[in-house]
């Protein structure tokens, strides 16, 4: 399949960061931490396939064709080399990407994303697969819910949980599961190693599918990489705590980029 020619947006100047956003999200995704970061970073956001204003070519998709509609776009925009700043399955990418263009990439930044997963937390994970496509993604928004926010930014904040559901519902159904079995079926474990630019790694205390078990296995296996754990947090991060996040990346970014 070829790769898809996907919708994005590009704010501010300095050395180029690309933002890859997760399951049935948008690159609006990344607004608050992109109004913090332009200052300094040209922020390109975009759609993956299958979701937002990008085209929706036939499912299934497969980690190397999101990998390389992530490189289309940079040839697309002529950038020599770039950071990659991946959320969730997004974290997944960045890495395959790295892995694929070494030359072209110069740090990752992988958010609340997952390696090193045990038998119990495959079996977890299937088990919310099987209930979407069983009962209906609809109707396991809840447990997808709990997973992402704590009770306490559900009961402070409803706007903003309502619009990540919102970004799911308007997700074909085919291309959310697809782009699901492509998070629960990839395992960066054993090629992480390869991947030596460098890396942070981050995610919340109570991130129940990416928790920090799963980063520091990350951490451990990236020869150049460092670890922040968010206290008090669970799976989507940059919805609920976005200028935190925002802070570590700008401390990151600017060490890291020449």
């Amino acid at each position: 399949m070829s790769p898809v020619d996907v919708a994005h947006k590009i704010e501010g100047e300095g050395p180029i960061v690309y933002f890859v956003h997760g399951i049935g999200s948008r690159k609006e995704s990344w607004t608050p931490l992109v109004e913090v970061l332009k200052n300094e970073f040209t922020c390109v956001t975009f759609d993956l396939r299958g979701h937002g204003e990008s085209p929706t070519p036939p499912t299934p998709y497969n980690l190397d064709q999101l990998t390389s509609d992530l490189e289309t776009l940079r040839l697309k925009l002529g950038h020599h080399h770039i950071n990659v700043v991946g959320h969730s399955l997004g974290g997944m990418i960045g890495p395959a990407y790295a892995r694929a263009y070494p030359a072209r990439t110069h740090s990752l930044c992988l958010l609340s994303t997952a390696a090193g997963r045990s038998q119990e937390d495959r079996e977890k994970l299937s088990g919310v697969l099987a209930a979407l496509k069983n009962n209906g993604i609809a109707k396991t928004l809840d447990t997808l819910v709990d997973r992402w926010y704590t009770d306490e930014f559900r009961t402070k904040s409803p706007e903003a949980v309502q619009a990540r559901l919102t970004d799911v519902m308007e997700t074909p159904d085919n291309v959310f599961l697809s782009v699901f079995d492509v998070y629960a079926s990839t395992e960066m474990g054993p090629w992480l190693h390869e991947v030596t630019c460098p890396s942070l790694v981050l995610t919340g205390e109570f991130d129940g599918g990416c928790n920090p078990r799963l980063n520091r296995f990350i951490a451990n296996r990236l020869p150049n990489s460092q670890l922040t754990i968010l206290e008090n947090l669970r799976h989507d991060i940059l919805k609920e705590a976005p200028k935190r996040v925002a802070n570590h990346l700008l401390k990151f970014l600017r060490q890291s980029v020449c």
